[in-house]
């Protein structure tokens, strides 16, 4: 049968005799096979050497897609459960599901339903059973991605208040480069929100004709209009996540153009700004949840008087005004560490100084202490749940703010908070929505290590997106969880505001996990740069992010020349404290040389998300782009 299905699939693209390569390449995307073109021209040429000419016949064309398609591991699976080699009944796929994928809950119409999605052939998709056809495409599909297919929704409970949660955040995010001298532009935050991103920073400062521009300040960075980057707010805000979406705004304009901003914000985010408390309410105990707030913009600004000031000001006619604020109420992304200076390019034209020299020298920051900034009413009454306050410390935040005041820590400080007082951080991070940012010396967009604050529960992590790399592929793979709606609840132990839980002392709050991996094999792997065909030497290294105690890595042997289909066949054990703040990344690279190694793809998830059972692991380049056609194979176990 399989056969017969296979030629009358083909039979017409050879009406007209053999085919070259590029009616191979069409062909095998017409049948939706993915493949590597280097991969697939390496097959072809072998396929040809045993010939004359560059065409191929049926023939020729079966052993190509076999050779491509039909691999060895899964013939062994199949073969292992099949009653005679070539079919599957439903009531084998039931017990391959039950005992090798763990599926307890499968039963008979789970294995009808695989049958009737992935059987390509209709002769045994009609007798409720699988050809090897059909199995290998169930194999290498999502429903046997190492990453839970529950997961891939919302499965949380989004009714507890924002602070409970990890929220997907954007540092600079009109920048698509450096910090100095890159443009700005509008894809960057397209990007962003098609990402899931959940808090978006734009650099507000004073235009030409009452403009209010963005971009960022004291830089050679290129500008874009305010108006622009909302309307793009506008357009994509709600395409990813229905959850709240919060601007976080870095204000330095005048009053007037603060006025304009609020006016854009107003006309073309309409209903879609929050501008009052849900349901008039003034006198806020704990922050609403992201379920109240679907579909809504927040602004997270400086804020002038209360929420009933606001309300009562609502009916008024009150443009052209605008109250001080003392600066040091209000932190700003400027104030990173005291011992920097805030503008990149002011830093490159100070001459450098000695450590000594440095702290005689008043910093920006400490010559403007007690400068105060102007803020509009109009600007000021849009903050609602989202008011930027100055930290201080822990203690006067215990004592005086409130749960709709937020903070930003620069990372420098946090650092130094998190080592000096992990505890009150935690305790902080339960009651307040906490912020951190990059700090000002990383002027090429680098990012910091994003896990060290997830791990005293800071809810906004801000990163630079543009910047490929380790860090931005912790973020992406904490993300993708929770159906990748840019909110993920935190574990219940950052959540208890009595919790005594720090990363380096997690004490009773331990649930240790016993993980197990068996590193199968990889498929159509990219290339190395240096070969001049399809072959690398692939090794694989497993890597855990989590508390410290967690942290580990475990790398794979490296087989030589074979990016097609090398195989391992390597187990790895993992003893994790607490799963549930850890990650897990598989990076896949070519060894080059014994001291130099080339990226070829990685993948990273939550190690809470990880399928049990045999799972293909799909491949993202560097560039944050999934490879359809590369992966690894492998069987997952854990207790």
């Amino acid at each position: 049968m399989s056969h017969t299905w296979f030629w009358n699939l083909i039979q017409n693209d050879f009406e007209n005799g053999n085919i070259d390569f590029d009616g191979c390449m069409r062909l095998l995307e017409k049948m939706q096979i993915h493949f590597d073109e280097d991969h697939l021209k390496h097959i072809f040429r072998k396929t040809l050497d045993k010939q004359s000419g560059d065409i191929i016949s049926m023939e020729d064309f079966r052993a190509i897609y076999r050779a491509l398609v039909h691999r060895p591991e899964y013939e062994e699976l199949f073969k292992a459960y099949s009653t005679d080699g070539n079919i599957l009944p439903a009531g084998q796929l039931l017990k391959f599901l039950a005992k090798e994928q763990f599926q307890t809950e499968a039963n008979e119409t789970t294995a009808l339903e695989i049958i009737m999605k992935y059987e390509p052939i209709d002769e045994v998709r009609k007798k409720r059973q699988m050809s090897f056809e059909g199995f290998i495409r169930y194999m290498n599909s999502d429903d046997c991605s190492i990453f839970k297919s529950q997961h891939k929704a919302v499965y949380q409970d989004m009714t507890h208040p924002l602070c409970d949660y990890f929220i997907s955040s954007s540092h600079n995010t009109y920048l698509v480069a450096d910090q100095l001298m890159g443009p700005s532009q509008l894809w960057g935050y397209t990007r962003a929100l098609l990402k899931g991103c959940r808090c978006l920073e734009i650099d507000c400062w004073d235009g030409n004709n009452n403009e209010p521009i963005v971009y960022h300040g004291h830089t050679l960075t290129s500008r874009i209009p305010f108006r622009s980057v909302i309307h793009v707010v506008d357009k994509y805000a709600f395409l990813s996540s229905v959850y709240p979406l919060v601007l976080s705004l870095e204000n330095h304009c005048s009053p007037k153009q603060q006025e304009v901003m609020a006016e854009c914000l107003k006309t073309i985010l309409g209903d879609k700004l929050l501008c009052t408390p849900i349901g008039g309410e003034v006198d806020m105990i704990h922050l609403p949840s992201p379920e109240a707030l679907k579909h809504k913009v927040l602004i997270k600004n400086k804020k002038v008087g209360t929420h009933e000031q606001s309300m009562l000001r609502m009916d008024e006619d009150y443009y052209g005004e605008a109250e001080e604020v003392s600066d040091s109420d209000v932190q700003s992304d400027d104030d990173d560490d005291m011992e920097e200076i805030s503008s990149p390019l002011q830093r490159s034209r100070t001459p450098t100084k000695r450590r000594g020299d440095r702290r005689s020298t008043p910093s920006p920051q400490k010559k403007s202490r007690g400068r105060k900034t102007r803020v509009a009413l109009a600007l000021s009454d849009l903050v609602v749940y989202t008011k930027s306050q100055k930290f201080v410390s822990f203690e006067y935040s215990l004592q005086h703010q409130k749960c709709y005041e937020n903070n930003s820590i620069g990372e420098s400080q946090a650092r130094r908070l998190a080592r000096a007082s992990a505890n009150q951080f935690i305790s902080h991070t339960t009651r307040f929505i906490t912020r951190i940012y990059p700090k000002g010396s990383r002027m090429s967009s680098s990012n910091y290590n994003p896990q060290d604050f997830w791990n005293i529960g800071c809810q906004m992590v801000a990163l630079n997106l543009q910047t490929p790399g380790l860090h931005r592929e912790l973020q992406d793979g904490k993300f993708l969880d929770n159906g990748a709606c840019g909110y993920v609840l935190k574990p219940e132990f950052l959540r208890d505001r009595n919790t005594t839980f720090t990363p380096r002392n997690v004490g009773a709050y331990s649930k240790p996990m016993s993980l197990s991996i068996r590193l199968i094999s990889g498929h159509q792997l990219p290339p190395s740069a240096m070969s001049k065909t399809n072959k690398a030497d692939p090794m694989v290294q497993i890597e855990i992010y989590g508390v410290p105690e967690d942290q580990t890595r475990k790398r794979s042997s490296v087989v030589k020349s074979n990016a097609l289909s090398p195989k391992w066949n390597e187990t790895f054990s993992f003893n994790i404290q607490v799963p549930e703040l850890a990650m897990i990344r598989f990076c896949v690279e070519d060894e080059v040389s014994l001291v130099n190694r080339e990226f070829l793809g990685q993948y990273t998830l939550p190690v809470m998300s990880l399928n049990t059972g045999y799972r293909n692991i799909p491949l993202i380049s560097k560039e944050g782009l999934k490879m359809e056609h590369a992966s690894l194979f492998a069987h997952v176990w854990y207790y």
